[in-house]
């Protein structure tokens, strides 16, 4: 994938992410988590080049966390910032595993792992961290489904189911996306220049 294409997909997936994260705050709850970041990392471990294939989503989230963070008053790094770029890699990883077979057979199974390995990580990090949480299993159990009432109105399961469906749509976007942009390429391979080149 050329330079300019994975530059403008992060600029889109900057953009989204920072409409939908401004239209929370105005009570657009629905919106919370869903985001094309966790397709981007899947999708452009497969379909990028080596040197765009973590950079690409890893910058995307860092340029939108910088604008939200100072937008919301949150500190820029802390440690479950630190974790989200962590298990963004880790999605990124999945995309690597199935880099030789890419289609949506394997692409939304990777899909569903890599929403469930995010949200897992995150959460059980969330619980272990914040002191908010009873550190037992009734604990990690309100981390899982509820959440802490003071930090959103959204409990957690939603931020997972909205992070299933988003994942999942965005990465069927992506590769349709691919492949239109394939079935164009053979109309331009037909020409002399490009055939002997």
């Amino acid at each position: 994938m050329p330079m300019i294409p994975a530059f403008l997909l992060i600029l889109a997936a900057v953009a989204y992410r920072i409409v939908t994260g401004l239209a929370i705050l105005s009570g657009s709850t629905w919106l919370s988590n869903f985001a094309p970041l966790a397709a981007i990392a899947l999708c452009g471990a497969v379909y990028f080049p080596p040197k765009y294939k973590f950079p690409v989503p890893l910058l995307a989230l860092f340029i939108s966390d910088i604008v939200l963070n100072i937008h919301y008053g949150a500190p820029l790094f802390s440690a479950l910032i630190a974790c989200r770029y962590l298990v963004l890699a880790l999605v990124g990883c999945i995309g690597l595993a199935i880099a030789n077979r890419p289609s949506l057979k394997t692409l939304l199974p990777a899909s569903l792992a890599g929403s469930a390995l995010f949200y897992f990580i995150t959460i059980v990090f969330s619980w272990l961290s914040d002191p908010g949480y009873a550190k037992n299993f009734a604990g990690l159990v309100q981390a899982l489904t509820l959440g802490l009432p003071q930090y959103s109105s959204t409990p957690s399961w939603m931020f997972f189911r909205n992070s299933l469906v988003s994942d999942l749509l965005f990465t069927g976007l992506f590769v349709l996306s691919v492949k239109l942009a394939r079935g164009l390429g053979p109309s331009r391979a037909t020409s002399p220049v490009l055939r002997t080149a």
